[in-house]
């Protein structure tokens, strides 16, 4: 790795560091898709009421 490769990387951007946000990444959308899967299913299942 040169020494500009190494100015523009950030303090704890190591592969571990990158690995493990793109897990933290990966988690945080599925949660969001499955928030929004529950609300459209509740929203769904109270339909028109009459």
């Amino acid at each position: 790795m040169s020494a500009a490769m190494a100015e523009d990387r950030r303090p704890g951007d190591t592969d571990m560091h990158r690995r493990q946000r793109g897990k933290n990444l990966f988690v945080a959308g599925f949660l969001l898709v499955m928030v929004i899967v529950f609300f459209i299913l509740s929203i769904v299942r109270m339909g028109p009421q009459g």
